[in-house]
């Protein structure tokens, strides 16, 4: 069974720091791209980051780049989200997701295979 798992969000005040995590099992990590997306209520879920299976390739929406950045550690199968400068409008639920990948990455959600079940962060401002 395919499982992710996200953890590390919580309360952070604006401008403040926090690192989400993404804990897999039960799949070929080092295939899988794996994308960080966000849903704050009312909006539609969006794609934050996302970095490649193999050669660390990332990509950043317009809103998070300079400030959020994405890493991967294979041995551990776990992927993780820096998240800097938070601001109020950050704040939503956090997932993280799998998509079978040889090469290249993208944050198409409908092309994704796996899903965590979300952390929230919450923002104070």
């Amino acid at each position: 069974e395919v499982q992710l798992v996200e953890s590390g969000g919580g309360l952070v005040q604006a401008g403040g720091s926090v690192r989400l995590s993404c804990a897999a099992s039960g799949l070929s990590f080092d295939d899988y791209a794996i994308g960080w997306f966000r849903q704050a209520p009312g909006k539609e879920r969006e794609g934050v980051s996302c970095i490649s299976s193999r050669d660390g390739s990332t990509y950043y929406a317009d809103s998070v780049k300079g400030r959020f950045t994405i890493a991967r550690d294979n041995r551990k199968n776990t992927v993780y989200l820096q998240m800097t400068s938070l601001k109020p409008e950050d704040a939503a639920v956090y997932y993280c997701a799998a998509e079978i990948r040889p090469v290249g990455i993208g944050l198409n959600p409908a092309l994704y295979d796996y899903w965590g079940q979300g952390t929230q962060v919450t923002v104070s401002s």
